[in-house]
């Protein structure tokens, strides 16, 4: 989250997601069936909120921001789990805070960096939460501008969600086309994918493909493991602008195409096993949002 950060104004985003009751399934390594697991099933509401604010900034010649923010996020995850023979997470929340810089190299490089702390738990009693469920997390990325309309980039992400600092790769992607008909590309903070179109200066329509997820981190059955709840979603996303100070109500309606939710140990190798791919089948979503930027 902490390298998607917008520098240029103070935002404000907070969004509400309904994700549709369906089937929990498993994949088996290779080319075997799914298999149904029983008769589980669940859904799940998500309640997503983010602030960031540039401590200090100036823009160069090209309109690019040397900068220092603060950013502030957060996530509630219900899940709405039925019918299964084990014990599954009900609830996480995710509370994350964080440093950012960004800065022009030359014409064409930018760096955007990060460092951050945050709190992955699957309660929200406070007293529950130890230093285990503490993340530290940092990161750099250098951005290559190749025209007005694209930028990519990549670099080293750091955090220790296996219980020690482990560095891994950062992908940075951001496309665009502006005009009546747009489409955009982000690949920043998850995966944002839309084509839309303005019908007027207040209200545009995308079709759009997203993808999120929440973690939470927990002891099980006495080991340390991760929950990791991720979903990939897709539908037709209104935009409504209010007024002239920033403000936009958005929306989603369409379908949850994948959701894993499953736990892997808290070691390199559980984190990148093959045998842990337990999802929900696809099922129904919608989502509302608002958006402020001042």
């Amino acid at each position: 989250m902490l390298l998607g950060l917008g520098a240029q104004a103070q935002q404000v985003s907070l969004k509400t997601e309904y994700i549709g009751n369906s089937g929990y399934y498993y994949l088996p390594p290779g080319e075997q069936p799914r298999e149904k697991i029983g008769d589980a099933k669940g859904s799940a509401m998500v309640y997503q909120g983010a602030f960031s604010m540039p401590l200090s900034m100036k823009l160069n010649e090209n309109n690019r921001p040397t900068a220092w923010g603060i950013g502030v996020g957060g996530a509630y995850v219900s899940l709405k789990n039925q019918n299964f023979s084990e014990h599954m997470v009900s609830e996480i929340m995710n509370l994350q805070l964080g440093l950012y810089h960004l800065r022009p190299l030359n014409d064409k490089w930018s760096m955007r960096a990060s460092v951050g702390i945050g709190v992955f738990a699957p309660t929200t009693d406070f007293s529950k939460i130890s230093f285990k469920n503490v993340l530290g997390s940092g990161g750099i990325v250098f951005i290559r501008h190749l025209n007005p309309n694209l930028d990519i980039g990549g670099g080293v992400a750091i955090n220790s969600s296996l219980g020690y600092p482990m560095v891994f790769p950062a992908v940075y992607l951001n496309w665009r086309r502006d005009g009546k008909y747009d489409v955009n590309i982000e690949l920043v903070e998850g995966l944002d994918v839309s084509v839309g179109y303005g019908f007027n200066e207040r209200f545009k329509l995308s079709y759009a493909l997203e993808m999120n997820g929440q973690v939470a981190l927990l002891e099980k059955e006495g080991k340390d493991v991760i929950f990791s709840h991720q979903y990939i979603v897709t539908g037709f996303r209104p935009e409504i602008k209010l007024g002239k100070k920033g403000l936009a109500i958005t929306g989603m309606a369409g379908l949850n195409l994948y959701r894993p939710a499953a736990y892997s140990d808290r070691t390199l190798k559980g984190v990148f096993a093959g045998d842990n791919d337990y999802h929900f089948s696809v099922s129904p979503y919608a989502s509302v949002g608002l958006k402020m930027k001042f």
